[in-house]
């Protein structure tokens, strides 16, 4: 997964835990982050320390001052779009975590404007670089498991035992939405990756454990234009840590989690004939030493930049999860399935 270098100089707006994950993938992909940008003083010491490069107190500072050819932003959500949209108008290739912004018309904005400048927009959906996930997908793609009938999505954790929500994630102004924005717009990308187009959504929520402004326990009920259905289930309610698909077909299964330990993906199915319930012909697939995808997700964003490779999760593909979950939000808040129409 490494590759030598590059002349890439990046920087990263954002230094919290997930920018670790970026600052490791710019490594690998060869590029080198020269600067970075976070309004904490304690953040920024530790980073420039750590990282070896130069710390600013605002992206907009780090803008004016660095030649940087691309940017990884991992900042609170509200400040997705604005980071985006001034680095874009530099010129300056963005990749920006989850979710791409929190409402559509910032979405279009964001894209539009790359489109314009001629630059990559990435959207951080990490799971897309995943070798279970890309396996399984192939194992679709290639019609192993049939036509999809069914699939079961989940992410869910518990801020490993915290007592409150870390960071501004529980603040409806910083995040717009709790659970289901954060962990959720992972796996409605992961829907769209798998089953293809959704056509209704019927969301339910509430905030059961933790006081904050946002949800942290959701179910969503999908349909896709194929007549498939699904659900989405996210939580921080949840004890531990979960990550997990299942994708069902006439023909096959298939299912990953690491609920029980190490992820490794089942591909299960019947091509020995009627064998009863439970004696199933089975493969299994497992990857030594991978990561979630985060870090092939940044080596695979330096690789569309400097040899213009396919974009591995476009802002096309970061809003249109972004739309399934304000879909999801607005049938909770009225208690009807919502219809997606097809734009």
């Amino acid at each position: 997964m490494s590759a030598p270098g590059t002349g890439l100089n990046v920087a990263i707006v954002g230094a919290g835990g997930i920018s670790q994950r970026h600052f490791e993938g710019y490594g690998l992909a060869g590029a080198k982050v020269v600067a970075f940008a976070d309004p904490s003083a304690t953040i920024r010491e530790l980073r420039e320390t750590e990282w070896q490069a130069r710390g600013y107190a605002s992206f907009e500072e780090l803008l004016e001052r660095e030649d940087v050819q691309a940017i990884s932003i991992c900042t609170p959500n509200a400040y997705h779009a604005p980071t985006a949209l001034a680095a874009i108008a530099r010129g300056v290739h963005v990749l920006c975590e989850k979710p791409l912004s929190l409402d559509l018309a910032a979405c279009d904005a964001m894209i539009d404007a790359a489109h314009e400048a001629g630059v990559v927009l990435q959207t951080g959906h990490h799971l897309r670089s995943s070798p279970l996930v890309a396996t399984a997908k192939r194992l679709i793609d290639e019609g192993r498991i049939g036509r999809i009938t069914y699939m079961r999505l989940r992410q869910a954790h518990d801020w490993g035992g915290a007592a409150q929500v870390r960071g501004a994630f529980g603040s409806l102004a910083a995040s717009g939405g709790g659970t289901l924005l954060d962990n959720g717009c992972h796996m409605m990308d992961l829907a769209r990756n798998f089953g293809g187009d959704v056509q209704t959504v019927f969301g339910l929520m509430d905030t059961l454990k933790y006081d904050i402004e946002v949800e942290d326990t959701s179910v969503v009920a999908l349909r896709f234009e194929s007549g498939a259905l699904g659900s989405v289930e996210n939580a921080w309610t949840a004890t531990g840590w979960e990550e997990s698909f299942a994708v069902y077909g006439t023909l096959g299964a298939l299912e990953c989690s690491n609920r029980l330990g190490k992820a490794k993906l089942r591909f299960a199915n019947r091509e020995g004939g009627d064998t009863g319930w439970a004696d199933l012909d089975e493969s299994w697939y497992e990857f030594n030493g991978v990561d979630s995808g985060h870090r092939r997700g940044v080596v695979a964003f330096v690789r569309s930049i400097v040899e213009g490779t396919p974009v591995t999760c476009t802002g096309e593909d970061g809003r249109e999860s972004v739309r399934l979950v304000l879909a999801a939000y607005e049938s909770a808040r009225s208690g009807q399935t919502v219809r997606l129409s097809l734009d």
